[in-house]
């Protein structure tokens, strides 16, 4: 039984994990269990997926949760999706916790992309010497790219299959303006692919680019149901959560 149930291992799924335990509320968090060693937040955590909206509406309904707070991915739009359907049906109120998109600055040179096959088409018409920072689940799409290199950074590495010119770099952020000028420089990046992510940890490598010059490949976000209650902050989605408790 629990008061709130946050959805997502993101850093604002931590933090509010953390200032709703501190304000005496009981919360389960749920990961979905796709990184071997994740960051946990305090409380009780699940791994996981639900089976989809059906398992979590019983979920919801089985420990009496009282809010849902969405704090995936902004790219984990398929989970996102179930959470509204089944915060729907199981009367239970939803709130979306997003953090807000990256934009460009001036100085910037990006190519907006809608998906990540057309950011994989982009990488194939240029070639060069790519930083790919799309997320261990997007590596394949690139593997059939061959006038290409790419310096693949990742948490885990991927089980799929690979582009034939690449190195692998495990690693996690946070990351610095300096620690990425050197990682451009040292593998002659000329060009960086990622994902409207969001937030401060990784957002380094767009300040690089801008300073090197390069151009950024930028796969836009997925929509998302429309109509539905979104915080932008975390402290906004606690007392969100807190006034609806």
């Amino acid at each position: 039984m629990a008061d709130v149930l946050i959805l997502g291992g993101t850093a604002e799924a931590r933090a509010a994990a953390a200032a709703l335990v501190d304000a005496g509320l009981e919360v389960i968090s749920s990961l979905a269990g796709r990184v071997s060693a994740p960051r946990l937040p305090v409380g009780d955590v699940r791994v996981g997926g639900f089976g989809g909206p059906d398992g979590l509406r019983q979920f919801l309904q089985d420990n009496a949760i009282q809010v849902a707070l969405d704090a995936t991915h902004p790219f984990a739009a398929r989970i996102t999706g179930n959470a509204v359907s089944a915060s729907a049906e199981a009367e239970v109120p939803y709130l979306r916790l997003a953090r807000p998109a990256w934009s460009a600055e001036p100085g910037d040179r990006w190519t907006r992309v809608p998906d990540i096959d057309a950011a994989a088409a982009a990488v194939a018409d240029r070639g060069g010497r790519v930083l790919l920072t799309t997320g261990r689940q997007d590596v394949a799409a690139f593997a059939g790219v061959t006038g290409a290199w790419f310096l693949v950074r990742v948490v885990e590495t991927p089980d799929s299959e690979l582009p034939s010119r690449h190195e692998m770099l495990r690693s996690r952020g946070p990351y610095s303006l300096d620690g990425e000028l050197s990682l451009i420089d040292r593998h002659g990046i000329d060009l960086v692919v990622t994902k409207n992510s969001g937030g401060a940890l990784t957002s380094a490598k767009l300040a690089a680019a801008a300073k090197r010059g390069l151009e950024v490949i930028m796969v836009d976000r997925p929509a998302e149901p429309a109509g539905i209650d979104r915080a932008a902050t975390v402290e906004d989605a606690v007392q969100r959560v807190r006034s609806l408790l």
